[in-house]
């Protein structure tokens, strides 16, 4: 799979890395911990990838309360060195490993944190390691050093800054030029047809400072896959019966018209709509590669899909029109 360079990371990463949030839980939300994708199904995932040519991983340490960080690491352990070697993995911090635990992007945190996802992980280094949120309680210096020690003790690769805000990236930016600290060399926000905000906002900092882009949740939560119809409940076991809050905005019929003009024109490509969607999100300058969270192997294929569909700027342009 093709392979693009991560801002000036000095790290390169496939174009779409296999997002594991769902592993042993539901993303970050301590009442999911335990639930979503099992062992089993998470080492197909992975396995899948890994054989279609997908190098890259990412997941975070309160995913699953720890357990994604540990399912990886004890896939990797199946593994031969010429595996181990080449995935890059990329993990994050912020968000309570529990109800009631601390959270945040302070440096002594950030310290004990990053100690042990390596031991979950079962790595002695991550190449790539994010904050996972902003933390208006912790100056962004102190946060910017504590990543500083983490890459000077050979724990860490690069930085990123995930879920942060045009203000909030530019002002990290900044104090990094200033202070001769380690810059976030790339972005992970959620982004999407369905959520555009960053391409006003943070995309010109993307574009002025060299820094790559890698969203989440490019289908916006199943919303572009096709599973959510107007006037139709949604499928049992969906994001939208599990964890609606995020998407509730998207029950509108400016959205549904949106989506069922995204169907027409997959149907005249032959392709899915989900399939379409990455393609257009993969189209973009701005955008390095696309996180994609499946939770079964043929979940997949739509990213594969996307890499064979090539759109033309006009028709590129044209999506972009329809959801805006």
């Amino acid at each position: 799979m093709e392979e693009q360079a991560l801002g000036r990371s000095g790290v390169s990463i496939t174009r779409v890395i296999l997002g594991c949030g769902n592993f042993g839980g539901i993303g970050s939300s301590p009442a999911f911990f335990g639930q979503g994708t099992s062992k089993d199904d998470a080492f197909r995932l992975m396995d899948t990838a890994w054989d279609r040519g997908i190098t890259a991983f990412d997941t975070a340490d309160a995913y699953g309360g720890g357990r994604s960080e540990s399912l990886i690491g004890e896939w990797l352990q199946t593994k031969g060195a010429d595996v181990r070697d080449r995935i890059v993995i990329a993990t994050k911090t912020f968000n309570p490993m529990a109800d009631g635990e601390d959270h945040g992007l302070g440096r002594a945190r950030i310290h004990r944190q990053l100690d042990t996802s390596l031991e979950r992980l079962g790595v002695d280094r991550v190449a790539l390691y994010l904050a996972h949120d902003f933390d208006p309680e912790t100056p962004q210096e102190e946060t910017l050093q504590a990543f500083d020690d983490g890459i000077r003790a050979g724990k860490v690769g690069a930085v990123g800054a995930s879920n942060f805000n045009a203000d909030q990236l530019a002002e990290a930016l900044e104090i990094s030029m200033l202070e001769g600290l380690p810059r976030y060399e790339w972005v992970q926000n959620g982004f999407s047809l369905l959520e555009q905000r960053d391409t006003e906002t943070v995309f010109p900092l993307v574009r002025e400072h060299g820094i790559g882009y890698t969203p989440f949740s490019p289908l916006a939560g199943g919303w572009l896959t096709g599973k959510y119809r107007r006037n139709e409940p949604p499928p049992a076991g969906s994001r939208m019966t599990l964890r609606p809050e995020p998407y509730v905005g998207y029950t509108s019929d400016r959205v549904f018209d949106a989506l069922e003009e995204l169907e027409r024109q997959a149907d005249g490509r032959s392709v899915s709509m989900a399939g379409l969607a990455l393609a257009w999100a993969l189209s973009l300058p701005e955008l390095t590669a696309v996180v994609v969270g499946p939770g079964r192997p043929d979940h997949l294929a739509p990213a594969f899909e996307a890499l064979d569909i090539d759109l033309s700027p006009t028709e590129r342009d044209n999506l972009t029109e329809v959801f805006s």
